[in-house]
Parts: structure tokens; sequence; C-alpha cells
């Protein structure tokens, strides 16, 4: 995915010294993240063990703060990189999704969100939201991630 390394400003959520958090463009599941290791790696066998400690802190962190923000009631991880192998050449960079999900519908900016599937694997239909209520839910998470202190991983 060659923008997995592009920082953007409204996307990104916060940063580690090893990984970006970035929403999601496609909010589907409201609050879905992806977190995205900062230094070129095609392979997720090649990172180091203080990548994947660190990255074991962000789920931590992660799903804490999107669980306080929007009340998920639990999570999927996905790392798949189907998308790289699309472009030619191809690009491949180590990224996790986060997929928050719901046993109910959840109410947010004046949107609506209906997890019909939960339960059961996540579908991939996109639902790209309005410019203003995609920078309403990366604010939100920004207010909740600054506001209060996290857990960390003794």
């Amino acid at each position: 995915m060659a923008c997995m390394n592009n920082i953007n400003e409204k996307d990104l959520i916060y940063r580690t010294p090893h990984w970006d958090v970035r929403l999601n463009s496609n909010q589907k599941y409201l609050g879905r993240c992806v977190v995205v290791l900062r230094r070129p790696c095609p392979r997720l066998m090649e990172i180091t063990a203080k990548e994947a400690l660190a990255f074991m802190e962000i789920v931590r962190e992660l799903e804490t703060l999107v669980q306080k923000t929007f009340g998920a009631t639990m999570f999927n991880w996905a790392c798949a990189m189907n998308h790289a192998y699309q472009n030619n050449p191809p690009d491949p960079q180590v990224h996790w999704h986060l997929i928050p999900r719901y046993n109910r519908q959840i109410e947010f900016g004046g949107k609506t969100f209906i997890d019909e599937k939960f339960g059961y694997r996540s579908i991939s239909d996109q639902d790209v939201v309005t410019n203003d209520l995609f920078e309403k839910i990366a604010n939100a998470l920004r207010k909740n991630k600054y506001s209060a202190p996290f857990p960390h991983i003794i």
C-alpha cells in the first residue's frame, strides 16, 4: 500500500517511535483504524522484538481508546496485505487493521452505524463517511487519547 507511509494530519490519531495509528477511511465499523510500522518493512516476520512489544502496547491502548470513545463491544485485528500486490510492482508495508465490533447500533455525528454481522467475520464493504464526520471521529479519538492515562504492558 503505497499510501501507508504517507502521513496525513487528518487521519493521524497518534504516533509512537515505531508505529503510526491512523483512522481508516473505511468507517463501516465506527473507529476502524490502521496501525502502520513507521520504517519500511514488507513482511511481518521482519519486525523486531522491540516493534512487536510496542505493537502489543498499542493493542492495549487502542482497544481501550475505541471502547472508551464509541463503546465497542469487541475487536477484530487483521494483517492482510493483499491490496499491496494489486500494484505493479507490489509495495507491501507491515500494518494492522483494528476493526471494532458492536452488538448494537451506534449513533455518532448524526450517522447510525449498524454492525449487521456482529459475531461473524467482518464484511469488507466500504463506508467512506463525509470529511466532516471523519474529522469528528478522529477528533473524538484524539481527545480521549490525550485526556487520560492508559495502561502499559509490564
